[in-house]
């Protein structure tokens, strides 16, 4: 694998309670979240592909990408960083892009831009839009997990407070409208984006 090359995970081993569950299988637009998100992570780059998941139910015991399992001792969306880690490490890649599945709008340049500001002291770098930070769109070093892991022997639960902790640059996006990193929570939210065009 060529130096700057990174792979992507895109982190779908959330519960989905707001949309009654089965998140990644929702449609939209013809198209489930997960379809949507797999093709957002297609246009990221050439490197290897995988999606992180608490069980392979949840995406419909998909075979066309490869499922990482969830480890069963950590919760919420660190626990899809540290399988998205762990595969980056086993591709021989020193980072890893993880994207969310419920977010179809995500710009196609995101780990471009991202690899593009992450600085030698930092080991991520994390989206940034409407002044709040987007912690599950981020570029992690690999050598994060070791920070990772003293964070959640620590008690730490946050992407966001494992960043501060890892040390984190940031790509502002500013207040672009529609806000390409919204994320869909709720069937409202779902009906909210059939009426408008993806781009």
């Amino acid at each position: 694998m060529s130096a700057g090359t990174f792979v992507t995970v895109l982190l779908a081993g959330g519960e989905g309670r707001r949309m009654g569950g089965a998140k990644p299988l929702r449609l939209l637009d013809g198209c489930t979240l997960l379809d949507h998100g797999l093709r957002i992570a297609r246009a990221q780059g050439l490197g290897p592909l995988a999606v992180a998941v608490r069980t392979p139910d949840q995406v419909g015991g998909r075979s066309d990408v490869p499922l990482l399992l969830d480890p069963v001792d950590c919760v919420g969306p660190l626990a899809g960083l540290a399988s998205a880690l762990a595969f980056a490490e086993a591709c021989g890649s020193g980072l890893v892009l993880t994207l969310p599945c419920d977010a179809p709008r995500l710009p196609l340049d995101l780990g471009e831009r991202l690899a593009g500001v992450l600085a030698p002291g930092d080991r991520v770098a994390m989206a940034f839009s409407h002044g709040r930070l987007h912690p599950t769109c981020a570029l992690w070093r690999v050598s994060a997990r070791e920070v990772l892991d003293a964070y959640r022997t620590a008690g730490g639960r946050s992407l966001k407070g494992l960043a501060q902790s890892a040390g984190v640059s940031v790509v502002d996006w500013g207040e672009p409208d529609p806000d390409p990193f919204v994320n869909l929570n709720t069937l409202e939210d779902l009906a909210a984006a059939e009426k408008t065009a993806l781009d």
